[in-house]
């Protein structure tokens, strides 16, 4: 405790509220919030790093495993990174099925937040109907690419599967069923007192504190700013493709909630115009081994915001460097903010209303020596190893837990 009544609270990186580890040091006056110290990179996995040494085909799937709720964000990402370098034209058809996928995963993400959100706060009930709900478009996904989570859709000039018309059916009435529900949705949030109440002027970012934090996606667009990479910088199909950004006012979590409702709807009327317009012809172009020399930023609007790809590439089969801006990365500054000033029960929903993946955001910087100055580059097995031994270190042996592991499955 401070002399001036002030008391640190750590909460994390293991804790009930958090799904993933982040540690985040509270301080508080009484019940509320006078600054907030976020730490990240306890879920670091060195994917990046994992790239160099690895082929862009086995590099694709790889990026898919940054995160299983926007994974076809990130491989779309980095595909198209790599097919700017390799200036490949990929088949229209092609585009068309990479955006039915990425909408497709938006209104799974959308559901499965507001789930959560409702779960934060105490209403189990939406948790329950918004996960029956997004049952159904997992079984879309997985009818359309073959699994449920990590699609594997994408690859280097294309797509890997087709969609036949039996499927587009199933689409259709997936979308019907989907829509109507997310309406009964749409009402509880704008007519139940007691939600709108709860989330009101809770977690508050200005629209100039947005544009100044660098907020990102459903975030972004809840306290007013317009922007959405699928407008501004259109890929894939979205050009040729008609649908509204949805901003909000509101400034705070209820915000949050109205604006990804809505963008369910505008999902439902993108999948449907998809499918309608569909082009006939291949769906994969041919792409080289070896990607030639260049460099190339791609972007790509993830169900929680803006997705960054940087690829250097040099020639050879492997890329020389890959680096990832997950949303969730741009939008832990305002997370700070949001908190500031506010009680301390507020905490869950307010991290819960950026939709958080932080395995997405944990990164990795080593500086060495005095002045610090980096003095050498670490191969990917002098990573392994300085992990293992860092955890040595605080008290965690690996090969002592991996003998007991052995022991309890004999």
């Amino acid at each position: 405790m401070h002399d001036s009544g002030e008391v640190n609270i750590p909460i994390g990186p293991q804790h009930p509220a958090l799904k993933e580890p982040e540690s985040f040091l509270i301080t508080l006056r009484g019940e509320k919030i006078t600054a907030v110290n976020i730490k990240i990179g306890y879920n670091h996995r060195g994917i990046e790093k994992a790239c160099e040494e690895r082929t862009y085909i086995q590099d694709l799937y790889l990026i898919e495993r940054i995160c299983g709720i926007c994974s076809h964000s990130h491989s779309t990402c980095f595909a198209q990174a790599v097919e700017e370098i390799a200036a490949l034209e990929v088949p229209v058809r092609a585009l068309y099925i990479r955006s039915l996928i990425g909408e497709l995963e938006r209104i799974h993400s959308h559901l499965l937040w507001l789930g959560v959100a409702g779960h934060e706060i105490g209403f189990d009930t939406l948790l329950m109907y918004t996960w029956r709900d997004r049952e159904v478009v997992m079984d879309l996904l997985a009818l359309l690419t073959g699994n449920r989570v990590n699609y594997g859709i994408n690859t280097i000039g294309g797509v890997r599967r087709d969609i036949s018309e039996e499927q587009i059916k199933e689409v259709k009435g997936a979308m019907d069923i989907l829509e109507e529900r997310t309406k009964y949705y749409v009402d509880i949030a704008e007519g139940e007192a007691t939600l709108s109440k709860r989330l009101s002027g809770v977690g508050v970012l200005s629209y100039d504190d947005a544009l100044r934090l660098g907020a990102v996606g459903p975030t972004a667009r809840a306290s007013g700013v317009e922007r959405d990479v699928r407008k501004d910088d259109p890929y894939a199909a979205y050009a040729e493709l008609d649908f509204k950004v949805i901003t909000d006012k509101h400034a705070d979590v209820y915000g949050r909630t109205l604006v990804r409702l809505k963008e369910l709807m505008e999902s439902y009327k993108i999948v449907r115009q998809i499918i309608k317009d569909l082009p006939e012809g291949p769906i994969v172009i041919k792409a080289p081994r070896k990607i030639p020399a260049g460099e190339a930023l791609s972007r790509y609007e993830a169900p929680r915001g803006e997705d960054a790809h940087y690829v250097l590439a040099n020639g050879t089969e492997r890329p020389e460097r890959v680096k990832v801006r997950a949303p969730t990365l741009a939008n832990i500054q305002a997370v700070t903010h949001m908190l500031k000033d506010r009680y301390l029960a507020d905490m869950p929903i307010v991290i819960a209303a950026i939709d958080p993946c932080f395995s997405c955001a944990d990164r990795l910087v080593s500086v060495d020596g005095p002045g610090l100055k980096r003095k050498k580059t670490m191969t990917w097995e002098a990573l392994r190893l300085f992990g293992i031994e860092w955890h040595k270190k605080q008290g965690i042996d690996i090969s002592s837990l991996n003998k007991k592991i052995s022991r309890m499955i004999k």
